[in-house]
Formats: C-alpha cells, sequence, structure tokens
C-alpha cells in the first residue's frame, strides 16, 4: 500500500534551523517541503517549494498553510509574538501538527513571561504539538551578525556569562529533532529541552575557537549593560532578559534529548568548528 504524501510549511526556512530542517526534510520520501519566506524568490533549495510567508502580512497565511498536515513555527522575537503564534495557530488545519521553536528553560521567567506566552499559543490552539527548547546556537560563530567577525578582526570574545557556563548547540542536532516531531509518532504534546553533549566555560569555549581559527582568541567578560549596548526597545529589553539568564545558569543545563530522540549524540563544539573550516572566516 502506497504511503500518503505529507506537506510540511517551515517557517523561516533560509534561516539556521529553517535551512538544515528542510534539507532533512526534503531527503525524506513522500513529504513534500513548503519553504516559508518572507522572500519567496531567494529560496533555492533541491526539493524546497519556495512559499511566501511573512510575519507582517497575515493574508498570505491562508495559502501557505493550505492543506498542510504539520508546519514547523519560528517564534518571531518581536513584542507581538504570542498574538502572532496564536493567529497563525487558528489558521492550519484541526488536523495539522504545529512544531515552534522556542529556548531552553523557557518558562523559568514565570508564566506571564513573553516566551511562555507564546508558548502556550501552541499549546492552548487547538492543534496537535510539540515545543522545542534549544540552547544557545553554536551557528553564532560562523554568522557575520554575532561573533564571525569580531573573532577574526580582534580576537576577542566578549560575552556577560558572570563566570557561567553554556551547552552550546549545533542546529543542524535541533533540526534532527524537529525533523522527527514533525514527521513522526510519539512526540504529541512533549517540550524538548535541548543541549549540546557538554556545558563549557567561555575560557574553554574561546580556547577551542583558537585551535579552530589558527589564532589565539580570548575571552572578556562583559557587563550585561556593555553586551546590549547600540540596541533599544523590544530587542534591548528580550537582550538584556537573555544574558540575564546566562548569568543565572539557565544555559549551563545538558540534556540527553537529542539523542533519546534522534538516536545519536550531539555534536561537540570541537566538532562543529572542525567542520566550519572557511565558515569560520569573514567573506572577502
Amino acid at each position: 500500500m502506497e504511503q500518503s504524501r505529507k506537506r510540511v510549511l517551515v517557517t523561516g526556512v533560509r534561516g539556521k534551523t529553517g535551512a538544515p530542517l528542510a534539507e532533512l526534510l526534503a531527503a525524506r520520501p513522500g513529504v513534500e517541503v513548503l519553504g516559508g519566506s518572507s522572500d519567496p524568490a531567494t529560496v533555492g533549495m533541491d526539493g524546497v517549494r519556495p512559499t511566501a510567508f511573512s510575519w507582517d502580512d497575515p493574508s498570505g497565511w491562508d495559502a501557505a498553510t493550505d492543506g498542510v498536515d504539520a508546519v514547523f513555527v519560528v517564534r518571531p522575537d518581536r513584542p507581538d509574538a504570542p498574538e502572532l503564534v496564536a493567529a497563525l495557530v487558528d489558521r492550519t488545519p484541526p488536523g495539522a501538527h504545529v512544531v515552534l521553536l522556542s529556548e531552553q528553560a523557557a518558562d523559568s521567567v514565570g508564566p506571564d513571561g513573553w516566551a511562555p506566552r507564546t508558548e502556550r499559543a501552541v499549546r492552548d490552539g487547538g492543534r496537535s504539538w510539540t515545543v522545542v527548547r534549544p540552547s544557545w546556537f553554536m551557528q553564532v560563530f560562523t554568522d557575520p551578525r554575532f561573533y564571525r567577525d569580531l573573532l577574526a578582526d580582534g580576537g576577542e570574545l566578549p560575552f556577560a556569562d558572570d563566570g557561567a557556563e553554556l551547552a552550546w548547540i549545533d542546529a543542524r542536532d535541533i533540526a534532527a529533532v524537529v525533523e522527527r516531531a514533525l514527521l513522526e509518532e510519539g512526540h504529541a504534546g512533549r517540550v524538548y529541552e535541548l543541549s549540546g553533549p557538554e556545558a563549557l566555560s567561555l575560557p574553554r569555549t574561546a580556547e577551542l575557537l583558537s585551535r579552530a581559527v589558527g589564532r589565539a582568541v580570548t575571552h572578556r567578560g562583559t557587563t550585561v549593560e556593555e553586551a546590549v549596548e547600540g540596541t533599544e526597545g523590544f530587542e534591548r529589553e528580550l537582550l538584556t532578559l537573555t544574558f540575564e539568564r546566562v548569568r543565572a545558569g539557565v544555559f549551563a543545563v545538558v540534556t540527553d534529548t537529542v539523542e533519546r530522540v534522534t538516536g545519536r549524540p550531539p555534536r561537540s563544539l570541537e566538532t562543529f568548528l572542525a567542520e566550519a573550516g572557511s565558515a569560520l572566516a569573514p567573506a572577502t
């Protein structure tokens, strides 16, 4: 008997998790992948159908979610995220499964926090759901919007850690968990806390970065105020809270969830950096 085809919408398909997730889904037989993007013309992945999706244009959501069996929702980092996510869930087919990308220990700030309210929009939306809560992405070291160019230009890793550790995780491991939650049984109603295989101090992180880039990288502890300098409004509030949670040790918790769900352990930071190669260098 022929297996029925599944249609999956991946919002943020060009993002750190969306891109590897779309590749994994496209490699699966019988899966139709819709690559949601505010600029679908830029979606050029094999086996992925470019699909118009923007948080700023709800009028296009019905077309994007039409006939889908599952949706991967990348939480928009904006103050109206709880309302937007609730509205999107309401527009998905009743039988669709929704997987939300949240953040590690999102409820540690209390039930009325922005992140828990965004999660409740999915959990109370009347659809089957899974919430994925990852630690800090290893990809911040290869992304020019974060630390890549800083590491290359000055060999310095400024971080408001106050001595805390982080259990860095590769976005590809997050994608591997999400893939299974979208397509397989047994993940409905689950909240998955995801981390890498170990918690590392920032000095140890800098040491591994030094080996990878072939020059000394030094960790420099900063204040939260310095870390959020140049930001304002909601972005500043969110970054401030994030670094306060770093300093409280929230992102140091190591879990075995990646291995339990996927059957293989998560990549270490050392492995990630060895594989990153030229991605660690700024574009010339």
